[in-house]
C-alpha cells in the first residue's frame, strides 16, 4: 500500500510516520478494538463521495457499545473526521479504515481504565480479490475453519480479535490454490466469506443468508438487496447448505473491499457456465453506476468530499 499524507489519531491529523502506539497497546495483546472499511469513490461527474459513510461509523459505535468499548467522540466528529482524513490527503477514490482499539496503561483481560482511542487512515485499494476476479469471477473453497456461534463471539459486531477466524480460514484455502475461503456456521448452513457475504442465483431468484444467523450484515449486502428490489428481482433471505451453493445458477460476494465479485467455482465445481450471470452481472453494473458513475438515485448514501 501507498503511504498517504496524513493520519487521524485521536482528534488531530498527524504525518503518516508518526502514528504510532505503544508495544504494551492492549488491543495488540488481546483483541479488544472495533474497526470499518468504508469506500470513497469519484463519480463520474468529477465529484467524490464516501459510500453510505454515517451507516458505516453507526456500525462502529454499535460494535464499540457491543464490545463494551466507550467511545470519548461522537458519530458526527468521526464522520466529519472522515471527510477531513480524505480530503487533507487529496484522496479523490480511496479506501477508509477507522479503528477504535484500547490503548496502553493496565495489562491484564479487566483494564478498565485504559483509554480508547480512535484512528482513521485512507489509502489508495483497488478490488480486493482481483480485477480479473472482478471481471471473469473467483475460484472460492469452503474452509475447514467455522464461522463463530452467535453465542461464542458477538457475530454482529465488527470486531479486531474476531478476524483471527477469517485469517486462519482465509490462509487455508489460499495454501491450496484458492482466492477465497467460504464458511459454513455452526449448525452447517453457508454463513458468508472470510471478509464478504455471499449471494446465489436459482432459476432467477436471489438469495442471501438471513440476518439470524452468525453472518455479519454488511452494508453493501444491504445496498444489494436493495438495488436487487428496486430492479424487480426477486429476493429471498433464507439459510441454504453448501450443496444447494454448488448447484446455484450463480454465485458472487458482497462487500466494501471486494464490491460486488462473482464466483466461477465452489470446491472444484463449477457455477452455472462458469463465468458471471445475467443477474450478477445486472447488479454490479448497477451498483458501480450507482458509486462512481452517472446514477442519479441513492443520494441518501452519498456524503460528499469537496477539495
Amino acid at each position: 500500500m501507498d503511504k498517504t499524507d496524513k493520519i487521524w489519531l485521536d482528534g488531530k491529523l498527524v504525518d503518516w510516520d508518526d502514528a504510532n502506539v505503544h508495544i504494551l497497546t492492549h488491543t495488540l495483546h488481546y483483541g479488544l478494538g472495533a474497526f470499518e472499511g468504508i469506500r470513497a469513490y469519484r463519480r463520474t461527474d468529477g465529484r467524490t463521495h464516501i459510500f453510505r459513510l454515517r451507516e458505516h461509523i453507526r456500525r462502529l459505535f454499535d460494535s464499540c457499545k457491543i464490545a463494551t468499548l466507550p467511545m470519548p467522540y461522537t458519530i458526527d466528529q468521526i464522520v466529519d473526521a472522515c471527510v477531513e482524513t480524505v480530503r487533507v490527503n487529496k484522496l479523490p477514490s480511496c479506501y477508509i479504515r477507522p479503528l477504535a482499539f484500547l490503548g496502553d496503561g493496565m495489562m491484564g483481560l479487566y483494564a478498565l481504565s485504559n483509554p480508547t482511542r480512535v484512528s482513521i487512515t485512507a489509502w489508495n485499494w483497488g478490488s480486493y480479490l482481483g480485477e480479473e476476479g472482478m471481471k471473469n469471477g473467483i475460484r472460492a473453497k469452503f474452509s475447514s475453519f467455522t464461522r463463530s456461534h452467535v453465542n461464542t463471539n458477538m457475530v454482529k459486531a465488527k470486531l479486531v480479535g474476531q478476524y483471527v477466524n477469517s485469517i486462519l480460514a482465509k490462509r487455508e484455502v489460499m495454501a491450496a490454490g484458492y482466492d477465497e475461503a467460504l464458511m459454513l456456521d455452526p449448525q452447517g448452513f453457508v454463513a458468508e466469506a472470510s471478509g464478504e457475504n455471499i449471494f446465489m442465483v436459482r432459476d432467477g431468484v436471489l438469495m442471501t443468508p438471513n440476518i439470524g444467523s452468525s453472518m455479519l450484515n454488511g452494508l453493501t449486502r444491504d445496498a444489494i438487496l436493495t438495488i436487487a428490489a428496486d430492479l424487480g428481482i426477486e429476493v429471498f433471505e433464507t439459510r441454504f447448505t453448501r450443496d444447494e451453493l454448488y448447484i446455484a445458477d450463480e454465485v458472487f460476494l458482497t462487500g466494501t473491499a471486494a464490491e460486488v465479485t462473482p464466483v466461477r467455482e465452489v470446491d472444484d465445481r463449477t457455477i452455472g457456465d462458469g463465468v458471471p450471470g445475467p443477474v450478477t452481472k445486472r447488479l454490479q453494473a448497477a451498483f458501480f453506476d450507482i458509486v462512481a458513475g452517472s446514477h442519479p438515485g441513492y443520494e441518501e448514501w452519498r456524503t460528499y468530499v469537496e477539495f
